[in-house]
Protein backbone atom coordinates (compact mmCIF):
# COMPACT_ATOMS: atom_id res chain seq x y z
CA UNK A 1 0.00 0.00 0.00
CA UNK A 2 2.91 2.35 0.82
CA UNK A 3 4.63 1.52 -2.39
CA UNK A 4 0.83 2.14 -4.48
CA UNK A 5 0.71 5.54 -2.37
CA UNK A 6 4.23 7.15 -3.17
CA UNK A 7 3.50 6.17 -6.87
CA UNK A 8 0.36 8.04 -7.01
CA UNK A 9 2.11 10.86 -5.51
CA UNK A 10 4.66 10.51 -8.14
CA UNK A 11 2.23 10.77 -10.48
CA UNK A 12 0.33 13.46 -9.56
CA UNK A 13 3.45 15.55 -8.78
CA UNK A 14 4.14 14.87 -12.90
CA UNK A 15 0.69 15.94 -13.94
CA UNK A 16 1.62 19.06 -11.69
CA UNK A 17 4.58 19.77 -13.40
CA UNK A 18 2.72 19.48 -16.95
CA UNK A 19 0.32 21.54 -15.39
CA UNK A 20 3.03 24.15 -14.71
CA UNK A 21 4.92 23.67 -17.76
CA UNK A 22 1.84 24.49 -19.41
CA UNK A 23 0.55 27.35 -17.34
CA UNK A 24 4.15 28.98 -17.49
CA UNK A 25 4.14 28.65 -21.54
CA UNK A 26 0.96 30.23 -21.73
CA UNK A 27 1.48 33.25 -19.27
CA UNK A 28 4.58 33.81 -21.56
CA UNK A 29 2.49 34.15 -24.58
CA UNK A 30 0.30 36.26 -23.04
CA UNK A 31 3.01 38.61 -21.69
CA UNK A 32 4.87 38.65 -25.38
CA UNK A 33 1.28 39.46 -27.29
CA UNK A 34 0.67 42.42 -24.57
CA UNK A 35 3.79 43.47 -25.55
CA UNK A 36 4.11 43.46 -29.25
CA UNK A 37 0.64 44.50 -29.54
CA UNK A 38 1.40 48.40 -26.60
CA UNK A 39 4.53 48.94 -29.47
CA UNK A 40 2.33 48.81 -32.30
CA UNK A 41 -0.63 50.68 -30.73
CA UNK A 42 2.20 53.55 -29.33
CA UNK A 43 3.38 53.86 -32.95
CA UNK A 44 0.17 54.28 -34.21
CA UNK A 45 -0.74 56.96 -31.17
CA UNK A 46 2.28 58.83 -32.66
CA UNK A 47 1.71 58.52 -36.34
CA UNK A 48 -1.81 60.28 -35.28
CA UNK A 49 -1.12 62.21 -32.98
CA UNK A 50 0.96 64.75 -35.55
CA UNK A 51 0.29 64.30 -38.98
CA UNK A 52 3.12 63.95 -41.01
CA UNK A 53 3.97 66.11 -43.81
CA UNK A 54 6.80 65.32 -45.01
CA UNK A 55 9.46 61.76 -45.57
CA UNK A 56 11.65 63.68 -43.57
CA UNK A 57 9.39 64.23 -40.82
CA UNK A 58 8.52 60.40 -41.28
CA UNK A 59 12.18 59.43 -40.94
CA UNK A 60 12.66 61.40 -37.85
CA UNK A 61 9.79 59.40 -36.26
CA UNK A 62 10.56 56.23 -37.01
CA UNK A 63 14.20 56.69 -35.84
CA UNK A 64 12.29 57.91 -32.62
CA UNK A 65 10.48 54.97 -32.05
CA UNK A 66 13.43 52.46 -32.85
CA UNK A 67 15.60 53.84 -30.87
CA UNK A 68 13.12 53.38 -27.45
CA UNK A 69 12.20 50.19 -29.02
CA UNK A 70 15.69 48.71 -28.53
CA UNK A 71 16.14 49.24 -24.65
CA UNK A 72 12.51 48.02 -24.10
CA UNK A 73 12.98 45.39 -21.41
CA UNK A 74 10.24 43.68 -19.50
CA UNK A 75 9.28 41.31 -17.38
CA UNK A 76 12.07 42.30 -15.17
CA UNK A 77 14.80 40.37 -17.55
CA UNK A 78 17.55 41.91 -19.35
CA UNK A 79 17.06 39.07 -21.77
CA UNK A 80 13.66 40.44 -22.56
CA UNK A 81 14.09 42.24 -25.87
CA UNK A 82 12.27 43.58 -28.86
CA UNK A 83 13.71 42.60 -32.17
CA UNK A 84 12.30 44.00 -35.38
CA UNK A 85 12.60 42.83 -39.20
CA UNK A 86 12.11 45.28 -42.12
CA UNK A 87 10.21 42.94 -44.48
CA UNK A 88 10.77 43.45 -48.68
CA UNK A 89 9.50 40.33 -49.17
CA UNK A 90 6.63 38.79 -47.32
CA UNK A 91 6.35 35.75 -49.42
CA UNK A 92 9.84 34.56 -48.17
CA UNK A 93 13.46 34.08 -49.50
CA UNK A 94 16.81 34.68 -48.88
CA UNK A 95 16.71 38.34 -48.59
CA UNK A 96 13.13 38.70 -47.09
CA UNK A 97 13.92 40.98 -44.70
CA UNK A 98 16.19 43.39 -42.77
CA UNK A 99 17.14 42.47 -38.96
CA UNK A 100 16.22 46.56 -38.21
CA UNK A 101 16.82 45.89 -34.30
CA UNK A 102 18.22 42.57 -32.23
CA UNK A 103 20.00 43.80 -28.80
CA UNK A 104 20.96 39.99 -28.90
CA UNK A 105 22.56 40.19 -31.88
CA UNK A 106 23.39 43.77 -32.83
CA UNK A 107 26.22 42.18 -35.50
CA UNK A 108 23.34 41.20 -37.48
CA UNK A 109 21.51 44.50 -37.54
CA UNK A 110 21.54 46.32 -41.03
CA UNK A 111 22.45 42.25 -42.74
CA UNK A 112 19.68 40.86 -44.80
CA UNK A 113 18.43 37.26 -43.52
CA UNK A 114 17.08 34.19 -44.88
CA UNK A 115 13.84 32.03 -44.04
CA UNK A 116 16.02 29.20 -44.29
CA UNK A 117 17.74 29.71 -41.42
CA UNK A 118 17.51 26.86 -38.95
CA UNK A 119 17.97 26.49 -35.14
CA UNK A 120 19.95 24.05 -33.54
CA UNK A 121 17.17 21.62 -34.20
CA UNK A 122 17.13 22.16 -37.56
CA UNK A 123 13.47 23.90 -37.49
CA UNK A 124 13.16 26.87 -40.02
CA UNK A 125 10.86 28.74 -37.74
CA UNK A 126 11.32 32.00 -39.92
CA UNK A 127 9.54 29.96 -42.11
CA UNK A 128 6.63 29.20 -40.22
CA UNK A 129 6.53 32.69 -38.67
CA UNK A 130 6.12 33.98 -42.27
CA UNK A 131 3.48 31.42 -43.25
CA UNK A 132 1.25 32.10 -40.14
CA UNK A 133 1.94 35.87 -40.94
CA UNK A 134 1.05 35.51 -44.38
CA UNK A 135 -2.62 33.46 -43.20
CA UNK A 136 -3.55 35.76 -40.46
CA UNK A 137 -1.53 38.20 -39.23
CA UNK A 138 0.64 37.05 -36.70
CA UNK A 139 2.48 33.76 -34.77
CA UNK A 140 3.65 32.01 -32.06
CA UNK A 141 6.60 29.83 -32.82
CA UNK A 142 8.78 27.65 -30.12
CA UNK A 143 12.06 27.04 -30.95
CA UNK A 144 16.29 26.97 -29.77
CA UNK A 145 18.29 30.31 -29.73
CA UNK A 146 20.99 31.95 -27.65
CA UNK A 147 21.01 33.87 -24.81
CA UNK A 148 22.26 37.21 -24.75
CA UNK A 149 25.87 37.34 -23.41
CA UNK A 150 25.97 34.14 -23.43
CA UNK A 151 26.55 31.23 -26.12
CA UNK A 152 24.06 28.74 -24.15
CA UNK A 153 21.18 27.81 -26.56
CA UNK A 154 18.08 28.10 -24.81
CA UNK A 155 14.25 26.95 -25.50
CA UNK A 156 12.44 30.31 -26.43
CA UNK A 157 8.87 31.21 -27.68
CA UNK A 158 8.48 34.17 -29.74
CA UNK A 159 5.43 36.41 -31.14
CA UNK A 160 5.62 37.71 -34.39
CA UNK A 161 3.33 40.39 -35.59
CA UNK A 162 3.54 42.22 -38.98
CA UNK A 163 2.73 46.28 -38.60
CA UNK A 164 1.92 46.54 -42.58
CA UNK A 165 2.11 50.65 -42.45
CA UNK A 166 5.57 50.62 -41.83
CA UNK A 167 6.29 46.93 -43.38
CA UNK A 168 7.52 45.95 -40.01
CA UNK A 169 7.53 42.53 -38.43
CA UNK A 170 7.57 43.30 -34.87
CA UNK A 171 8.48 40.42 -32.50
CA UNK A 172 9.37 39.79 -28.51
CA UNK A 173 10.60 36.60 -27.34
CA UNK A 174 10.88 34.59 -24.06
CA UNK A 175 13.10 31.87 -22.41
CA UNK A 176 10.98 28.88 -21.13
CA UNK A 177 14.01 27.36 -19.58
CA UNK A 178 13.25 29.10 -16.60
CA UNK A 179 10.30 26.93 -15.42
CA UNK A 180 12.84 24.23 -14.68
CA UNK A 181 14.44 26.54 -12.10
CA UNK A 182 10.99 26.23 -10.53
CA UNK A 183 10.58 22.72 -11.28
CA UNK A 184 13.65 21.58 -9.38
CA UNK A 185 12.25 23.48 -6.42
CA UNK A 186 9.66 21.68 -6.63
CA UNK A 187 10.78 18.38 -6.52
CA UNK A 188 13.25 19.22 -3.89
CA UNK A 189 9.83 19.95 -1.71
CA UNK A 190 8.09 17.25 -2.72
CA UNK A 191 11.50 14.93 -1.98
CA UNK A 192 11.46 16.27 1.42
CA UNK A 193 7.64 15.97 1.93
CA UNK A 194 7.55 12.50 0.72
CA UNK A 195 10.69 11.73 3.30
CA UNK A 196 7.89 12.86 6.03
CA UNK A 197 4.84 10.89 4.33
CA UNK A 198 6.71 7.79 3.78
CA UNK A 199 7.89 7.04 7.29
CA UNK A 200 4.32 8.43 8.61
CA UNK A 201 2.63 5.60 6.43
CA UNK A 202 5.18 3.01 7.21
CA UNK A 203 4.01 3.63 10.80
CA UNK A 204 0.02 3.88 9.74
CA UNK A 205 1.01 0.66 7.81
CA UNK A 206 2.10 -1.19 10.70
CA UNK A 207 -0.56 0.25 13.09
CA UNK A 208 -2.86 -1.05 10.47
CA UNK A 209 -1.19 -4.81 10.23
CA UNK A 210 -1.28 -5.51 14.04
CA UNK A 211 -5.41 -4.28 13.95
CA UNK A 212 -5.86 -6.22 10.80
CA UNK A 213 -4.01 -9.23 12.20
CA UNK A 214 -6.34 -8.72 15.37
CA UNK A 215 -9.38 -8.06 13.31
CA UNK A 216 -8.53 -11.64 10.70
CA UNK A 217 -8.50 -14.11 13.98
CA UNK A 218 -11.56 -12.44 14.96
CA UNK A 219 -13.27 -12.85 12.08
CA UNK A 220 -11.30 -16.61 11.44
CA UNK A 221 -13.38 -17.86 14.54
CA UNK A 222 -16.60 -15.99 13.63
CA UNK A 223 -16.11 -17.31 9.93
CA UNK A 224 -15.61 -21.44 11.07
CA UNK A 225 -18.56 -20.81 13.55
CA UNK A 226 -20.80 -19.71 10.40
CA UNK A 227 -19.39 -22.74 8.27
CA UNK A 228 -20.37 -25.10 11.13
CA UNK A 229 -23.53 -23.72 10.98
CA UNK A 230 -23.75 -23.76 7.23
CA UNK A 231 -22.65 -27.38 7.05
CA UNK A 232 -25.67 -28.07 9.52
CA UNK A 233 -27.87 -26.80 6.93
CA UNK A 234 -26.38 -27.89 3.80
CA UNK A 235 -27.11 -31.28 5.54
CA UNK A 236 -30.42 -30.67 6.39
CA UNK A 237 -31.21 -28.95 3.15
CA UNK A 238 -29.88 -32.04 1.31
CA UNK A 239 -32.30 -34.49 2.99
CA UNK A 240 -35.23 -32.44 2.62
CA UNK A 241 -34.37 -32.44 -1.29
CA UNK A 242 -33.64 -36.40 -1.52
CA UNK A 243 -37.09 -36.27 0.19
CA UNK A 244 -38.40 -33.92 -2.64
CA UNK A 245 -36.96 -35.94 -5.37
CA UNK A 246 -38.66 -39.62 -3.93
CA UNK A 247 -42.12 -37.40 -3.57
CA UNK A 248 -41.50 -35.06 -6.80
CA UNK A 249 -42.93 -37.81 -9.64
CA UNK A 250 -46.35 -38.18 -7.65
CA UNK A 251 -46.40 -34.57 -7.20
CA UNK A 252 -46.48 -33.45 -10.52
CA UNK A 253 -48.59 -36.36 -11.77
CA UNK A 254 -50.83 -35.09 -9.34
CA UNK A 255 -51.22 -31.43 -10.58
CA UNK A 256 -51.06 -32.68 -13.88
CA UNK A 257 -54.13 -34.53 -13.00
CA UNK A 258 -55.57 -31.31 -11.46
CA UNK A 259 -54.98 -29.01 -14.24
CA UNK A 260 -56.67 -31.20 -16.40
CA UNK A 261 -59.72 -31.77 -14.40
CA UNK A 262 -59.57 -28.04 -14.12
CA UNK A 263 -59.24 -27.30 -18.10
CA UNK A 264 -62.10 -30.33 -18.47
CA UNK A 265 -64.28 -28.23 -15.87
CA UNK A 266 -63.87 -25.24 -18.22
CA UNK A 267 -64.97 -27.50 -21.46
CA UNK A 268 -67.89 -28.68 -19.48
CA UNK A 269 -69.12 -25.58 -18.10
CA UNK A 270 -68.56 -23.73 -21.85
CA UNK A 271 -71.03 -26.54 -23.25
CA UNK A 272 -73.30 -26.42 -20.56
CA UNK A 273 -73.32 -22.40 -21.61
CA UNK A 274 -73.43 -23.14 -25.66
CA UNK A 275 -76.33 -25.62 -24.39
CA UNK A 276 -78.02 -23.18 -22.62
CA UNK A 277 -77.93 -20.54 -25.46
CA UNK A 278 -78.62 -22.98 -27.79
CA UNK A 279 -81.81 -23.93 -25.99
CA UNK A 280 -82.78 -20.02 -26.64
CA UNK A 281 -81.92 -20.12 -30.27
CA UNK A 282 -84.16 -23.17 -31.13
CA UNK A 283 -87.30 -21.21 -29.33
CA UNK A 284 -86.36 -18.45 -32.01
CA UNK A 285 -85.94 -20.63 -34.39
CA UNK A 286 -89.39 -22.89 -33.61
CA UNK A 287 -91.48 -19.62 -32.47
CA UNK A 288 -92.53 -18.85 -35.81
CA UNK A 289 -93.63 -22.28 -37.24
CA UNK A 290 -95.27 -22.75 -33.76
CA UNK A 291 -97.20 -19.71 -34.08
CA UNK A 292 -98.36 -20.91 -37.92
CA UNK A 293 -99.31 -24.05 -36.81
CA UNK A 294 -101.23 -23.13 -34.05
CA UNK A 295 -102.65 -21.10 -36.93
CA UNK A 296 -103.17 -23.66 -38.90
CA UNK A 297 -104.85 -25.86 -36.30
CA UNK A 298 -107.40 -23.36 -35.32
CA UNK A 299 -108.27 -22.52 -39.26
CA UNK A 300 -109.22 -26.56 -39.14
CA UNK A 301 -111.13 -26.22 -36.46
CA UNK A 302 -113.25 -22.91 -37.27
CA UNK A 303 -113.71 -24.79 -40.77
CA UNK A 304 -114.67 -28.22 -38.83
CA UNK A 305 -117.41 -25.99 -36.46
CA UNK A 306 -119.40 -24.56 -39.90
CA UNK A 307 -118.93 -28.02 -41.48
CA UNK A 308 -116.88 -26.59 -44.17
CA UNK A 309 -113.98 -28.94 -43.89
CA UNK A 310 -113.84 -30.81 -47.31
CA UNK A 311 -111.21 -33.57 -48.21
CA UNK A 312 -109.85 -31.22 -50.63
CA UNK A 313 -109.30 -28.37 -47.67
CA UNK A 314 -108.26 -31.12 -44.96
CA UNK A 315 -105.35 -32.39 -47.30
CA UNK A 316 -103.92 -28.73 -48.21
CA UNK A 317 -104.09 -28.08 -44.63
CA UNK A 318 -102.32 -31.63 -43.54
CA UNK A 319 -99.76 -31.02 -46.33
CA UNK A 320 -98.81 -27.30 -44.33
CA UNK A 321 -98.61 -28.66 -41.43
CA UNK A 322 -96.21 -31.55 -42.25
CA UNK A 323 -93.54 -28.76 -43.80
CA UNK A 324 -94.17 -26.80 -40.71
CA UNK A 325 -93.12 -30.14 -38.56
CA UNK A 326 -90.48 -30.84 -41.22
CA UNK A 327 -89.08 -27.45 -40.66
CA UNK A 328 -88.92 -27.97 -36.95
CA UNK A 329 -87.40 -31.95 -37.93
CA UNK A 330 -84.43 -30.18 -39.52
CA UNK A 331 -83.95 -27.42 -37.24
CA UNK A 332 -83.22 -30.10 -34.44
CA UNK A 333 -81.05 -31.35 -36.98
CA UNK A 334 -78.87 -29.04 -36.97
CA UNK A 335 -78.22 -28.35 -33.53
CA UNK A 336 -77.57 -32.42 -32.91
CA UNK A 337 -75.37 -31.82 -36.07
CA UNK A 338 -73.88 -28.80 -34.50
CA UNK A 339 -73.11 -30.53 -30.74
CA UNK A 340 -72.09 -33.88 -32.61
CA UNK A 341 -68.45 -34.00 -31.58
CA UNK A 342 -65.44 -34.50 -34.40
CA UNK A 343 -62.90 -36.88 -33.93
CA UNK A 344 -61.23 -36.48 -37.40
CA UNK A 345 -59.91 -33.95 -39.03
CA UNK A 346 -61.74 -33.32 -42.53
CA UNK A 347 -61.79 -30.65 -45.34
CA UNK A 348 -64.81 -28.15 -45.38
CA UNK A 349 -66.47 -25.06 -46.74
CA UNK A 350 -66.81 -21.80 -45.19
CA UNK A 351 -69.84 -20.54 -46.99
CA UNK A 352 -70.97 -24.15 -45.73
CA UNK A 353 -70.55 -23.24 -42.68
CA UNK A 354 -71.34 -19.85 -42.03
CA UNK A 355 -74.87 -20.86 -43.53
CA UNK A 356 -75.28 -23.23 -40.80
CA UNK A 357 -74.25 -21.26 -37.88
CA UNK A 358 -76.80 -18.81 -39.06
CA UNK A 359 -79.60 -21.35 -39.81
CA UNK A 360 -79.04 -21.57 -35.89
CA UNK A 361 -78.84 -18.11 -34.70
CA UNK A 362 -79.66 -15.72 -37.13
CA UNK A 363 -83.12 -15.96 -36.01
CA UNK A 364 -82.36 -14.38 -32.80
CA UNK A 365 -79.53 -11.86 -34.43
CA UNK A 366 -82.68 -10.58 -36.84
CA UNK A 367 -85.17 -10.49 -34.02
CA UNK A 368 -83.12 -7.66 -32.32
CA UNK A 369 -83.41 -5.62 -35.23
CA UNK A 370 -79.24 -6.11 -35.93
CA UNK A 371 -78.96 -6.82 -39.84
CA UNK A 372 -76.20 -9.50 -40.86
CA UNK A 373 -74.31 -8.84 -44.15
CA UNK A 374 -72.16 -11.45 -45.50
CA UNK A 375 -69.58 -10.94 -47.75
CA UNK A 376 -68.20 -14.24 -49.35
CA UNK A 377 -67.37 -13.51 -52.71
CA UNK A 378 -66.38 -17.15 -53.63
CA UNK A 379 -65.58 -19.85 -51.26
CA UNK A 380 -62.78 -21.55 -49.78
CA UNK A 381 -61.88 -24.83 -47.79
CA UNK A 382 -59.83 -25.74 -44.66
CA UNK A 383 -58.72 -28.68 -42.85
CA UNK A 384 -60.20 -28.82 -39.16
CA UNK A 385 -62.96 -29.79 -37.23
CA UNK A 386 -65.96 -28.28 -38.81
CA UNK A 387 -68.03 -28.50 -35.94
CA UNK A 388 -66.07 -26.80 -33.53
CA UNK A 389 -65.04 -24.28 -36.22
CA UNK A 390 -68.93 -23.29 -36.21
CA UNK A 391 -69.23 -23.11 -32.03
CA UNK A 392 -66.10 -20.51 -32.50
CA UNK A 393 -68.14 -18.28 -35.18
CA UNK A 394 -71.16 -18.75 -33.44
CA UNK A 395 -69.68 -17.27 -29.95
CA UNK A 396 -67.97 -14.13 -32.20
CA UNK A 397 -71.27 -13.63 -33.78
CA UNK A 398 -73.45 -14.17 -30.15
CA UNK A 399 -70.83 -12.09 -28.74
CA UNK A 400 -71.32 -9.14 -31.83
CA UNK A 401 -75.05 -9.50 -30.74
CA UNK A 402 -74.89 -8.90 -27.00
CA UNK A 403 -71.99 -5.79 -27.74
CA UNK A 404 -74.52 -4.07 -29.88
CA UNK A 405 -77.64 -4.63 -27.70
CA UNK A 406 -75.51 -3.62 -24.31
CA UNK A 407 -74.16 -0.15 -26.33
CA UNK A 408 -77.51 0.36 -27.25
CA UNK A 409 -76.94 0.90 -30.79
CA UNK A 410 -79.51 1.45 -33.41
CA UNK A 411 -79.46 -0.02 -36.74
CA UNK A 412 -77.02 -2.60 -35.08
CA UNK A 413 -74.79 -4.16 -37.97
CA UNK A 414 -72.80 -7.40 -38.03
CA UNK A 415 -70.69 -8.45 -41.12
CA UNK A 416 -69.23 -11.64 -42.04
CA UNK A 417 -66.49 -10.97 -44.63
CA UNK A 418 -64.23 -13.94 -46.20
CA UNK A 419 -60.61 -13.06 -47.63
CA UNK A 420 -57.63 -15.29 -48.42
CA UNK A 421 -54.03 -15.43 -50.32
CA UNK A 422 -52.22 -18.64 -52.09
CA UNK A 423 -52.17 -20.15 -48.08
CA UNK A 424 -54.32 -18.87 -45.70
CA UNK A 425 -58.27 -17.86 -45.05
CA UNK A 426 -59.09 -15.20 -42.91
CA UNK A 427 -63.09 -15.26 -42.03
CA UNK A 428 -63.55 -11.62 -40.49
CA UNK A 429 -66.41 -10.59 -38.01
CA UNK A 430 -67.18 -7.11 -37.14
CA UNK A 431 -69.47 -5.50 -35.38
CA UNK A 432 -70.69 -1.47 -34.67
CA UNK A 433 -71.14 -2.37 -30.46
CA UNK A 434 -68.57 0.52 -29.55
CA UNK A 435 -64.96 -1.91 -29.23
CA UNK A 436 -63.43 -4.15 -26.48
CA UNK A 437 -63.08 -1.55 -23.58
CA UNK A 438 -60.24 -4.16 -21.60
CA UNK A 439 -56.85 -3.22 -21.80
CA UNK A 440 -54.80 -4.48 -23.28
CA UNK A 441 -56.90 -5.93 -25.53
CA UNK A 442 -55.41 -9.36 -25.60
CA UNK A 443 -56.79 -10.00 -22.42
CA UNK A 444 -60.32 -10.56 -23.71
CA UNK A 445 -58.88 -14.14 -24.66
CA UNK A 446 -57.70 -15.42 -21.08
CA UNK A 447 -60.38 -17.16 -18.70
CA UNK A 448 -63.09 -15.74 -16.27
CA UNK A 449 -61.94 -12.32 -18.14
CA UNK A 450 -65.50 -10.96 -19.59
CA UNK A 451 -66.27 -7.59 -20.85
CA UNK A 452 -70.19 -8.36 -20.37
CA UNK A 453 -71.98 -6.91 -17.15
CA UNK A 454 -71.53 -9.22 -14.39
CA UNK A 455 -73.24 -11.75 -13.85
CA UNK A 456 -73.91 -11.70 -17.73
CA UNK A 457 -70.99 -13.38 -18.93
CA UNK A 458 -68.53 -16.39 -18.19
CA UNK A 459 -65.19 -15.05 -19.48
CA UNK A 460 -64.33 -18.73 -20.91
CA UNK A 461 -66.41 -18.63 -24.91
CA UNK A 462 -63.17 -16.93 -25.99
CA UNK A 463 -60.72 -18.60 -24.29
CA UNK A 464 -62.57 -21.66 -25.43
CA UNK A 465 -62.35 -20.26 -28.95
CA UNK A 466 -58.77 -19.31 -29.03
CA UNK A 467 -57.98 -22.97 -27.82
CA UNK A 468 -60.06 -24.28 -30.50
CA UNK A 469 -58.37 -22.19 -32.98
CA UNK A 470 -55.06 -22.35 -31.88
CA UNK A 471 -54.14 -25.42 -30.46
CA UNK A 472 -56.72 -27.94 -32.33
CA UNK A 473 -56.42 -25.98 -35.85
CA UNK A 474 -53.17 -24.47 -35.61
CA UNK A 475 -54.57 -20.88 -37.05
CA UNK A 476 -54.47 -17.97 -35.46
CA UNK A 477 -58.12 -16.14 -33.81
CA UNK A 478 -56.95 -11.98 -33.10
CA UNK A 479 -58.96 -9.19 -32.44
CA UNK A 480 -58.81 -5.57 -32.47
CA UNK A 481 -60.86 -2.23 -31.85
CA UNK A 482 -61.68 -0.23 -35.26
CA UNK A 483 -64.58 1.65 -36.75
CA UNK A 484 -66.73 2.27 -33.56
CA UNK A 485 -66.61 -1.56 -33.00
CA UNK A 486 -64.77 -4.96 -32.51
CA UNK A 487 -63.02 -7.06 -35.33
CA UNK A 488 -61.93 -10.64 -34.68
CA UNK A 489 -60.09 -12.46 -37.57
CA UNK A 490 -60.11 -16.58 -37.73
CA UNK A 491 -56.84 -17.35 -39.72
CA UNK A 492 -56.00 -20.82 -41.26
CA UNK A 493 -54.84 -23.02 -43.55
CA UNK A 494 -56.48 -23.81 -46.86
CA UNK A 495 -57.73 -26.80 -47.67
CA UNK A 496 -58.79 -28.79 -50.88
CA UNK A 497 -61.65 -29.78 -52.34
CA UNK A 498 -62.42 -33.02 -54.55
CA UNK A 499 -61.42 -33.23 -57.71
CA UNK A 500 -64.79 -34.40 -58.92
CA UNK A 501 -68.24 -32.64 -57.47
CA UNK A 502 -66.94 -29.30 -56.06
CA UNK A 503 -67.53 -30.64 -52.27
CA UNK A 504 -65.88 -30.89 -49.10
CA UNK A 505 -63.99 -33.64 -48.78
Amino acid sequence: MAIFFITKQYEILSAQIEDSKKTFVENKRNVLKREVDAIIEFIEFKTQRKPLTSTKEEEALKLEVYDWIRHIRYGGEEHNYIFVYQVEQIEGGNKFAKMLINPNRPDIEGEYISDAYTDENGKAFRKIFLQDIHEKGYSFVNYMYKKPESNIIRPKVSYFKLYPKWNLIIAAGAYTDDIEKEIGVAKADFQKKMKLEVTSAIIIFLLFALIANTFAVMLGKRIERFLQTYHKQVQQKTLELENLNRTLESRVSEEIQKNREQEQLLIQKSKFIALGEMISNIAHQWRQPLSQLSALLMTLKLKYNMDKLDKTAMEIKCIEAENIVEYMSHTIDDFRNFFMPNKDKKTFSIQVSVDEVLRIIGMSITNQEITVEVNIPHDEYIVGYKNEYEQVVLNLLSNAKDAILASGQQGGKITISLESDENVVRLIIQDNGGGIKIKPIEKIFEPYISSKEQNEGTGIGLYMSKLIIEKSMKGKLEVKNENGGAIFTIELEKGFKEALGGSPL
